[in-house]
């Protein structure tokens, strides 16, 4: 799916390109001793290219201030040549995140994160939901589920992951329960729903007796693990996906599910930005 849609972002972007005004995505990588943030950088830099898309990356040096990183963001605001934004997470300890997102142009952020754009979600004003909800949303359309009085469980309500992902599933008409990790009697909830989608970040949370049969199941869960079979850490996601194959109709895998879809509308929100 994620090939698929990045083929037609690639097809909207050189349309772009032949008319001689290219999509651009400008980043902002703040140092915060966070490896992670870089090499996502770069493999983003390197997606970019392969799809035609141009991509900036503005680097700020570690210790830069609340200051520094506002002024960055406002110039980029500011900037008509600019016209896709985000910033790259995690932020320095002690800088205000939050207040970073408020500051982004709503019709700039790439990412759907500002508080602008999530509350337009809310009042179902627009799709340019954080991507991660986003690319949820599209891996549940792919199985031509009619959503409408579903039962869905949203166990987990981040910010920018459950709870749009959950405002999402109720403008589909869907019955949505939030919950999370501490919610009693969280297996019967899990086995009441017909679509359930784990998002708490706790490894094995979702067991094979707590789905119900036939059941779709995205798994939004990001857990770094020691493997200890080859020493090295790896990616899990919250739920035990050998378990839970015997039981569910659908279930997405961690890596390789709900991570490479984000990437995917991540760029073609990218590529919308600079048509509009």
């Amino acid at each position: 799916m994620a090939d698929e849609f990045r083929t037609q972002t690639a097809i909207r972007a050189g349309e772009l390109r032949d008319a001689g005004r290219p999509a651009k995505l400008d980043a902002i990588l703040v140092d915060s001793g966070d490896n992670g943030a870089r090499v996502y950088a770069e493999n983003q830099a390197r997606t970019c290219e392969k799809l035609g898309i141009e991509y900036r990356l503005h680097e700020l040096k570690m210790g830069s201030s609340q200051g520094t990183i506002e002024t960055k963001v406002m110039e980029l605001n500011l900037d008509p040549s600019v016209h896709a934004i985000m910033v790259h997470m995690p932020l320095p300890e002690g800088v205000d995140a939050h207040h970073i997102k408020m500051l982004l142009d709503p019709d700039k952020d790439v990412e759907g994160v500002s508080p602008a754009n999530i509350g337009n979600v809310v009042y179902g004003q627009s799709m340019r939901a954080p991507c991660t909800a986003l690319a949820t949303l599209k891996l549940i359309d792919s199985t031509e589920i009619d959503l409408k009085g579903k039962r869905c469980v949203v166990v987990g309500a981040s910010v920018v992951v459950g709870r749009p992902i959950a405002v999402l599933l109720m403008q589909r008409e869907a019955t949505v329960v939030s919950c999370n990790k501490f919610t009693e009697g969280l297996g019967d909830l899990c086995r009441s729903a017909d679509v359930l989608i784990p998002a708490a970040g706790v490894v094995g949370l979702i067991t094979g007796e707590m789905v119900k049969e036939g059941a779709l199941v995205v798994d939004v869960g990001v857990n770094r693990v020691l493997d200890e079979g080859t020493g090295k850490n790896r990616t899990v996601g919250d739920v035990d996906f050998d378990e839970v194959c015997e039981v569910a109709g659908w279930v997405s895998p961690v890596p390789g599910g709900v991570g490479p879809m984000t990437v995917a509308v991540l760029l073609h929100n990218v590529v919308e930005l600079a048509e509009n």
